[in-house]
Formats: C-alpha cells, structure tokens, sequence
C-alpha cells in the first residue's frame, strides 16, 4: 500500500514524461538484478564507477540480455574502493558520464522488479543521479537476496544465532560458483544465481540448514 502511494506521489512529481513507463505495471515474469562498483562507501560524498544489470525471465538469467557501463565518477577514487574492485583512475576516466548512462540503464531497467545484495546501497547511490534527471527516486519495486537468505536460514532461530550474511558465504551455502567478485556484471550475475535459488528455496518452502552447536562437555574435579 505505501509502494503504491508512493509510486503515485513520484508519478505526478516526474520532471520529464518520456520517463512514464517507470511507471507501467511491472510485469510478474521478470525482474533485473542489478550491482553498482563505487568509489567509497558513503551514499553522500561518493558516486558510482560501475553499474551492470541482468535481466532474469522466469527462471531463466537473461546473460545476453544486459546493461554494462563503466562510469566516469564526479569524485575521486578512494584507495579502499580501489583495493576491492580494482578499478583505478586510469581505468574510469575514459568512462562515460553517469547523465549520459542512465538514460540507458533506466530504458534497460524499465519498471521491473529490483533484485540485489545490499541493494539498498545501490539504489542510493543511483537515485542521487535520478533525482537530477526526474526529480523523484527510482519507483521500482526491490527485492534484497540476503532478506529471502535470512527468512530461509535463520527464520525462527533461537537468540544468540550467530548470523552470517556475507556474499561469499550465502553462495557458499547455496552451492553456486564464486566468480571475479566485485566486477559490477559478475556481482550482478552471481546475485540473480541467489535469488532463482532462493526462490526456488521458498516457493517449496524449504529451510537452509543451520550448524548446529557443540554440546557443552563438563569435566568434574576429583
């Protein structure tokens, strides 16, 4: 009901009307998953280097079908950000700029379903450049994988659970391959592997198993 308040809100408030299908019914057969690289961490001070997005079709990962673009940053890279994706300055000052991305991206994206890993973040970080562009935030419905991994996992565990969330680990736990992490595209695609299994996990209600604890042995004096 808010998403639907929401969509509405951000429908009269759209700057420019080529944008409306944003605003079209998503359709149920697919959605997008979509990862973003990016020169730090902080949603205000940094922007975005990378953005991939792989449409995914019933149960079927539309490889073929996807959006890449590396990005020229309006901000500097922060070694950090560096070490993790590799991505250097040399690398993203041939890139274009994001005014020139988008466009492409959100006619890509349409109104389809948002599937990501910390997706939140992304969403974030594109919608400062929607805002820009629309003036208003992303309408789309968003789907974050380690959500439906939680509520598989850990739905109804005992307190003092240790959770673990990681990327890597969740993929471990599903049993799917470890690509070249941190790429925008391989993110993007390891993610919609996720979320088809996760789904899949859920639609025959099946639980993920969890470690269980050692018993505690107690030796007595004597």
């Amino acid at each position: 009901m808010l998403l639907a308040l929401k969509r509405r809100i951000y429908r009269h408030l759209l700057r420019d009307p080529h944008y409306d299908f944003l605003f079209d019914p998503p359709s149920p057969a697919e959605v997008v998953s979509v990862d973003c690289e990016t020169t730090g961490l902080s949603r205000s001070k940094d922007d975005i280097v990378a953005v991939a997005a792989i449409r995914i079709r019933g149960n079927r990962i539309l490889s073929s079908e996807r959006f890449e673009a590396t990005v020229k940053p309006g901000v500097r890279l922060k070694a950090d950000a560096i070490k993790v994706h590799r991505l250097r300055e040399q690398d993203v000052v041939s890139g274009r700029p994001m005014d020139e991305v988008l466009p492409e991206l959100l006619r890509f994206i349409g109104s389809r379903t948002l599937v990501g890993f910390y997706l939140e973040f992304d969403v974030a970080m594109l919608n400062k450049h929607v805002r820009r562009l629309l003036g208003i935030e992303l309408p789309n419905e968003q789907i974050e994988v380690s959500g439906i991994y939680y509520r598989r996992k850990y739905g109804g565990a005992p307190p003092g659970t240790q959770v673990d969330l990681r990327f890597t680990s969740i993929l471990t736990d599903l049993g799917l391959p470890l690509l070249d992490q941190h790429d925008a595209y391989s993110d993007a695609l390891m993610t919609a592997m996720m979320y088809l299994k996760l789904r899949d996990l859920e639609a025959r209600d099946v639980k993920i198993a969890r470690q269980r604890a050692r018993p505690v042995t107690w030796y007595g004096g004597g």
